[in-house]
């Protein structure tokens, strides 16, 4: 048994959006410069047509993944409460798409379905009897700023945090526990053991503000202060600075949100994971050797190994997004940093 490699196509969002890449494409790239067969999709970025897709496409898209050999390991739902102009979707509402969105995951080959963290429970469990119909399992994604358990982790009360559940791994586990199910379990995001911003994030954020000595205060002084307390001594330090919420939670992180060790006890709910990156920059002194300076792969990767994980982690580049405002010349090329991330994978695993 191995740890199996993939990526997610988000990872070339900036490509497709420019007419670079089409989805065909992107599959062709996965299967012959990265010699690996994972694929994840994004439904409304790929499926044309969606929620409900001709025949025609389905056919196409099951074709192509059949001319390169590949596995359709995920396909990542959004459930988008505000899509109606006359009314956001009730937790019935919900069921019912994520019920379809299952349905398309198996027409198309899919073994999962990712909803996301926010997703309430009851629509999960009221979507299970599908899943186990279609044999396609649910993957509720485990995402930053959230630990794997909860434990004694204090709760936030204002940043972006504070709207997140921290008590959600417990959730999917007691849901499959109490049911006996298979068909749910959590997708776990290596961002949950990013322990420090970005240098693209920083840079992004500096650009964006006209306090960029607030940034370097947070950055120099967060690790002293609790995520509540940040807000509140920067609000006073820098009374004018345009810093959103979301802003001053990216630059004031200084430890992971989860610890490694805990994947100990989730490795049979794994479905997949995503494997976050934000850029990917040659280790000193090791040429030809990658890794993202803001996130610790190795020591979940150890873990994995020890207790013999043999599922996808499929490559989730999102550090394209904090360059996109820099002007179409100076944009990062996606598919040299997939392969440098797919250099540490092959190497970690």
């Amino acid at each position: 048994m191995a740890i199996k490699r993939g990526v997610s196509l988000y990872s070339y969002q900036q490509e497709q959006f420019f007419g670079q890449m089409s989805w065909k494409d992107q599959i062709r790239e996965v299967r012959e410069n990265l010699h690996t067969d994972g694929i994840e999709i994004i439904d409304e970025a790929v499926i044309r047509d969606y929620p409900f897709p001709s025949e025609e496409f389905c056919f196409d898209f099951r074709n192509t993944m059949a001319r390169y050999n590949m596995n359709a390991v995920t396909m990542d739902v959004y459930l988008d409460v505000h899509q109606f102009r006359d009314h956001v979707m009730t937790h019935a509402e919900a069921a019912e798409r994520l019920k379809n969105d299952i349905r398309l995951a198996a027409k198309l080959g899919f073994k999962n379905v990712r909803p996301l963290c926010l997703v309430p429970i009851d629509v999960i469990e009221a979507a299970l009897p599908v899943a186990e119909e279609c044999n396609v399992r649910m993957g509720k994604e485990i995402h930053a700023p959230l630990p794997i358990f909860k434990g004694d982790k204090p709760q936030p009360t204002t940043g972006m945090a504070a709207a997140l559940d921290f008590r959600m791994t417990e959730q999917i586990l007691e849901l499959a526990d109490r049911t006996g199910s298979k068909h749910v379990g959590i997708v776990p995001d290596f961002g949950i053991f990013q322990y420090k911003p970005s240098s693209v994030a920083i840079a992004y954020t500096k650009r964006h503000t006209k306090t960029p000595e607030a940034v370097d205060f947070i950055l120099e002084n967060s690790a002293n202060y609790g995520p509540d307390e940040i807000h509140q001594i920067v609000r006073e330090k820098y009374p004018n600075h345009d810093l959103p919420l979301n802003a001053v939670d990216r630059m004031a992180l200084h430890e992971m949100s989860a610890n490694p060790e805990d994947l100990r006890k989730i490795i049979p709910y794994i479905v997949s994971m995503h494997g976050k990156f934000y850029e990917m920059t040659e280790i000193v002194g090791k040429p030809g050797q990658y890794e993202d300076a803001c996130i610790d792969y190795e020591t979940p990767m150890r873990i994995l190994k020890e207790e013999g994980f043999d599922g996808y982690i499929n490559s989730e580049y999102e550090g394209q997004r904090d360059q996109q405002d820099m002007g179409f010349e100076n944009l990062p090329d996606s598919r040299e940093q997939v392969r440098r991330h797919h250099e540490m994978l092959a190497r970690l695993s």
